[in-house]
């Protein structure tokens, strides 16, 4: 069992930034691919980026390409998203997600991919 417990978020003018943290319990940190994905009211939740377990491996959506940084300390069993020059539209809550099947050079781009997940840490851009 794989606990994930998100941190960082809050309300931020556009164009401001913020870093969100995930940490994790188990023994296996490394052996598993890391994602975030957030979702608003009313809609799916959609991919915001992944990142290997060895960290040598990442992916982003389009939308946040260039803007947000996904990273990981495997020391601190922790990921990272730091996001900058946010926009009204990334408003959302945000989630973190473990996929322990993928070993430590995989990405997984799929929420079906992910076995287990944050509660959840509201993000909100003010324009």
């Amino acid at each position: 069992q794989v606990q994930l417990v998100e941190s960082g978020g809050g309300l931020v003018q556009a164009g401001g930034s913020l870093r969100l943290s995930c940490a994790a319990s188990g023994r296996t940190f490394s052996a598993y691919a890391m994602g975030w994905f957030r979702q608003v009211p009313g809609k799916e939740r959609e991919f915001v980026a992944t990142i290997s377990g060895s960290g040598g491996r990442s992916l982003y959506t389009d939308s946040v390409k260039g803007r947000f940084t996904i990273s990981r300390d495997n020391a601190k069993n922790t990921v990272y998203l730091q996001m900058n020059s946010l926009k009204p539209e990334d408003t959302a809550v945000y989630y973190c997600a473990a996929d322990p099947h993928s070993g430590s050079r995989n990405i997984a781009l799929s929420r079906y991919e992910y076995d287990y997940w944050g509660q959840g840490t509201q993000v909100t851009v003010s324009s």
